[in-house]
């Protein structure tokens, strides 16, 4: 059974950082691109990155580009998403997914996904 848990969600004041985590479990990890979305309620799922496994190379949204960096650690089958000069329209909740494509383009290419963490961004 595969499973893939985010954690380190929480409150940050606007400016401020964060590192979430994904851990996996069920799925030979380094086999998998791993991705970071994020969703407000009523919104649609928002892309942010992903790292693929065949070349290591990260991909990312125009929108945290200069922001946030995706990192995998294949030893722990972990992937993060560190965030940097948080705003408080980051607020959503973030979720991790995994695919077997080495480029994924869309949300339906990825075959596996957390729940999510929440993030909350604010004064």
């Amino acid at each position: 059974q595969v499973q893939l848990v985010e954690s380190g969600g929480g409150l940050v004041q606007p400016g401020g950082s964060l590192r979430l985590s994904c851990a996996a479990s069920g799925l030979r990890f380094s086999l998998y691109t791993m991705a970071w979305y994020r969703q407000v309620p009523g919104n649609e799922r928002e892309f942010l990155g992903f790292k693929s496994y065949r070349d290591g190379r990260a991909s990312y949204a125009a929108s945290v580009r200069d922001r946030f960096t995706i990192s995998r650690d294949n030893a722990k089958n972990t992937v993060y998403l560190d965030m940097n000069s948080l705003k408080t329209e980051d607020t959503a909740v973030y979720s991790c997914a995994a695919s077997g494509r080495s480029r994924p383009t869309n949300f339906s290419e990825y075959d596996y996904w957390g729940q999510g963490t929440q993030v909350t961004v604010s004064s």
